[in-house]
């Protein structure tokens, strides 16, 4: 029997200089010392949009309203843990950013995100999102 995907939002925050927020994972959890799009889970009955400004501020500490985040693209990986990422652009916040829950969050210029180590996820989105922008 096939188990129901887990699905995740991310968000790619966008800063002046066309500088990237990427977010580094924990050590001690799956892909650790890999970096990523900060998101996280959407929660049964909960809307995509509203789980992302949720999971901003749990993990970075900002607020995001919903009309603030622009669907750019998603990335997909079936198998025996199935999962779907929804990203998200967001150009606008409150809050400075930083790493609530481990981790660390860097700003990086557009063309040092595709050098970075990456879950492979992350590295579908992130050509998604730079052939967006």
């Amino acid at each position: 029997m096939t188990k129901d995907p887990m699905w995740v939002v991310a968000g790619a925050l966008g800063a002046a200089g066309d500088r990237w927020l990427m977010h580094r994972r924990p050590l001690e959890k799956h892909h650790g010392g890999l970096w990523e799009f900060p998101g996280g889970k959407v929660e049964t009955a909960e809307i995509a949009v509203k789980a992302l400004t949720r999971e901003l501020h749990e993990e970075l500490g900002i607020s995001v309203l919903t009309e603030d985040c622009e669907p750019v693209g998603f990335a997909e990986e079936c198998g025996e843990n199935p999962i779907v990422i929804l990203l998200y652009k967001v150009m606008r916040w409150r809050g400075e950013p930083r790493a609530l829950e481990g981790g660390a969050v860097q700003w990086f210029a557009r063309e040092d995100i595709s050098a970075l180590d990456k879950p492979p996820l992350d590295t579908a989105l992130t050509a998604q999102l730079f052939a967006k922008v």
